[in-house]
């Protein structure tokens, strides 16, 4: 007991309670700092939103990058504020950080040779999301895989395709990027009919289904202008091929998609327009002839043999 006291009286606590009011006071400043960046992120976030709305850009994609760059600017400034914190803190609490400065430095250099992957991923999310490459909610397809952005960092991507599976691509690996719904989307349809057809009375029978899907209060809101026909597009096996689009809004182009197919295969019903399905003509030679030839022959030998 006598030994406790003895190293309670050599406690300097007025050295103590200095430190830790400084302490109190760093993290203060620290967390009014935070809120006070997190304010200016969100004014800075709806500026970007009126700008891009005044600029006549569609309000979800501007959203959509506004989300993109104000969460990655909160991220590094956070993470280098935190870091900057933790510094002037081990100083008060009687570290010396010249040491860990000139070790970090050490260090970062020795990291830098061993992780150029790393370097190169960060830098080319700079770009990414600089040049609005990709966004949160946008559908990209990203070295042949397809699915929804979750997240965009600046070291990967995320995506989750249709079946819920999350794939991750370091932004460095990268090497084709296509963004299905930047801005608009489109539906692209190659619709066959028989060659017995008239093919100007099937596009008009589309062109009138079109209109019927853009007249309707729920899919119209989706459509942006009016369908549009390109025409015959190829004589395929057991078809003729009239190929058109639907440009739409983000993201909505399959369900206006699937919508259009169902309305236009009750429109060829009605009209009796035939939408074939493959099928071939098989021949042997001499062998198989044709069956109505074959029945010919058969009642001409027939005919024959009576005759006799």
């Amino acid at each position: 007991m006598e030994i406790l006291l003895n190293l309670l009286d050599d406690v300097k606590w007025e050295s103590i309670i200095a430190t830790f009011f400084r302490v109190a006071l760093i993290l203060f400043i620290v967390f009014m700092i935070m809120r006070m960046a997190n304010s200016a992120l969100e004014r800075l976030e709806n500026k970007i939103v009126k700008r891009g709305q005044a600029a006549g850009q569609p309000p979800t994609e501007v959203e959509k990058r506004a989300e993109t760059l104000i969460r990655l600017l909160r991220q590094g400034l956070f993470i280098s504020l935190w870091l900057f914190a933790a510094l002037v803190l081990l100083r008060e609490l009687g570290f010396e950080i010249g040491p860990i400065l000139a070790g970090a430095g050490i260090a970062g250099l020795a990291v830098g040779f061993g992780a150029q992957n790393l370097v190169r991923d960060v830098i080319s999310g700079f770009f990414i999301i600089m040049e609005d490459q990709a966004r949160v909610g946008d559908v990209a397809i990203i070295n042949g895989t397809g699915g929804l952005v979750e997240r965009v960092n600046f070291r990967t991507i995320v995506l989750r395709d249709l079946r819920g599976t999350v794939h991750i691509f370091p932004n460095g690996t990268i090497d084709t990027l296509s963004n299905m719904t930047n801005t608009w989307s489109a539906y692209v349809f190659d619709l066959g009919v028989a060659y017995k057809e008239d093919t100007d009375k099937v596009v008009e029978v589309i062109i009138e289904v079109g209109k019927g899907l853009k007249d309707d209060s729920y899919f119209g809101k989706s459509m942006i202008g009016d369908l549009e026909v390109f025409g015959v597009d190829q004589f395929a096996d057991s078809a003729v091929i009239i190929k058109g689009r639907i440009k739409t809004k983000p993201i909505q182009q399959w369900e206006v998609g699937r919508e259009f197919m169902r309305r236009v295969k009750k429109a060829f019903d009605e009209k009796g327009i035939e939408i074939p399905f493959p099928h071939r003509s098989v021949y042997f030679g001499e062998a198989s002839k044709p069956m109505d030839i074959q029945l010919i022959e058969q009642a001409a030998r027939i005919g024959n043999t009576d005759g006799q």
